[in-house]
């Protein structure tokens, strides 16, 4: 008893460690946001002298931040919308289609999840170009299906096939069929997965900086938060103090949603892969 009591401290001991270096990158440029110019480029691990709430406030008119922040909100509210949509819409379909092609359909679905954006991302830019997809929020927010529904699927599908059939042969005697019993009955089910697909793709679109560098980058008017960080970073000098400032205010929002929402995360993915 004792020796394995003994074990648990040394497992918690562990993990408190490895949680203290995971922090620690967030707890340094947290840190650095209230400090001055000078003072960064002196010690960077030091205290502030004097805190510098001046930073922010300088960051959040210097960036136009409201205007950055909706940008960003209507990105990744639309790309997450599509993706839990379309998503759970393939997922309940190739769940209770029955034959020889429904699997070869679902692995093409998720194999997507294999392929680096690196490799196709000029493809990508030149035909979000031809379909005026580019220089756009709205745009960008629906590019973000793409990429999204594959992992989407890949969650919702263990989970659908662990819901009753008999479910939805008791809705069609009631006379619900099609999108009605989808949205009515089986979507609601769906619930605990789709907490995980909303947290998973929050954390994603809304800290994003390729796909947003490469598509939304050319005016201020459809610039992200992300990319606005980078601002403050120029070829000769950079202004340390407000590009730390600008990091936090980034990802703070984003981060708050995980810490809100974070234990449907292990909860949902484990519900969809042991029930599935």
């Amino acid at each position: 008893m004792q020796l394995k009591r003994s074990k648990l401290i040394l497992i918690e001991v562990i993990m408190i460690i490895i949680g203290i270096l995971f922090l620690f990158p967030i707890l340094l440029v947290l840190m650095n946001s209230f400090k001055t110019f000078g003072e960064v480029m002196t010690d960077v691990m030091a205290l502030p002298h004097k805190i510098q709430f001046a930073n922010y406030s300088y960051v959040w008119t210097y960036l136009h931040y409201p205007r950055l922040f909706l940008n960003t909100a209507i990105i990744t509210v639309l790309g997450v919308a599509g993706i839990i949509l379309f998503g759970s819409m393939a997922s309940y379909k190739l769940a209770r289609t029955k034959n020889k092609w429904s699997g070869a359909v679902y692995l093409y679905c998720i194999i997507p999840m294999l392929i680096p954006f690196q490799t196709i991302m000029i493809t990508v830019l030149k035909l979000a170009k031809q379909f005026h997809l580019s220089e756009s929020t709205w745009g960008l927010g629906m590019q973000y299906w793409g990429f999204g529904i594959p992992l989407a699927v890949f969650i919702y599908h263990g989970f659908t096939k662990s819901i009753p059939l008999e479910i939805d042969e008791s809705a069609k005697i009631d006379g619900a069929s099609g999108l009605y019993l989808f949205f009515k009955i089986i979507f609601p089910l769906l619930r605990p997965v789709t907490a995980t697909v909303i947290i998973i793709d929050v954390m994603w679109i809304w800290n994003d900086f390729l796909l947003p560098l490469i598509m939304v980058n050319g005016t201020n008017s459809t610039r992200t938060l992300t990319l606005a960080a980078y601002t403050f970073v120029g070829q000769y000098t950079t202004d340390w103090q407000y590009t730390m400032t600008a990091m936090v205010m980034a990802v703070f929002p984003s981060i708050l949603v995980f810490i809100l929402l974070q234990k449907h995360i292990v909860k949902g993915v484990a519900a969809g892969a042991v029930k599935g």
